[in-house]
């Protein structure tokens, strides 16, 4: 119940800084299916695993680097809504886990390519743990495309963890979002060739909804960043002219 209170309130606040802030834009091509689902999306920066929970009104758990549990409150908050860490060359243990989650009904988003996107664009090549949880789970896969201004992401450095990492932070800006119909899969987990074809797949969809979220920003976000910058201008020009005639 207390798990089921904090989910709540992050989710909404999650939710109002993304509308205010990030000026989110989220699209589902159909109806989410029913029952825990494996979320799967590419990993442009370092906010996504708090703002793709916005994708389901559900609770779900995020497999997050293990180095953001080591923030002071942060990490008690991750542990108490149930997200999962990933820690370095012990991908296997979360895995595991994740697996446990959803076969006891709790959906799961994971980031194929394993760390953030390229910086300078594109995509990493996809890891296989999407694909081995899609078949020892057998829930439908849901491929999740992010489109950001990756120019407008903060590098921030961090050694709270013991060792110096690097985090591209998204704090402002236009945040689009495709969410994809769902993936079905079947075959043998120890199938080597079968899991990199559709690990191939899921990364395959997810190009092309990344693609779409950009072409939908091309067409809408670009407008409201320019109509932003009028109302702006405008509000400066009655500013001026109300100190003048003061």
């Amino acid at each position: 119940m207390r798990h089921r209170l904090l989910h709540t309130i992050g989710y909404h606040l999650i939710r109002a800084y993304a509308r205010i802030v990030l000026k989110l834009d989220m699209l589902w091509h159909e109806q989410l299916p029913p029952g825990p689902k494996l979320f799967v999306a590419n990993h442009p920066s370092a906010t996504d695993p708090f703002l793709i929970h916005l994708v389901s009104t559900q609770p779900m758990s995020v497999l997050i680097s293990v180095n953001a549990f080591t923030v002071p409150l942060l990490g008690d908050f991750l542990r108490k809504i149930e997200q999962i860490p990933v820690v370095p060359e012990q991908g296997g243990r979360a895995l595991e886990h994740a697996e446990r989650t959803i076969k006891n009904g709790r959906s799961v988003t994971i980031f194929p390519e394993g760390d953030f996107s390229p910086q300078e664009g594109g995509f990493r090549e996809p890891r296989t743990g999407a694909a081995r949880l899609a078949l020892s789970t057998g829930v439908p896969v849901i491929p999740v495309g992010i489109h950001i201004k990756r120019e407008w992401s903060y590098r921030i450095v961090s050694g709270m963890s013991g060792k110096r990492t690097v985090g591209y932070w998204y704090l402002h800006g236009p945040y689009t979002v495709t969410v994809g119909e769902p993936m079905y899969f079947d075959g043998d987990v120890e199938d080597r060739q079968r899991v990199a074809e559709i690990s191939n797949s899921i990364m395959s969809q997810i190009h092309q909804l990344t693609a779409e979220s950009e072409a939908r920003w091309s067409k809408s976000g670009r407008t409201g960043l320019v109509n932003d910058g009028i109302l702006w201008v405008r509000a400066l020009v009655r500013r001026f002219r109300t100190v003048r005639a003061w």
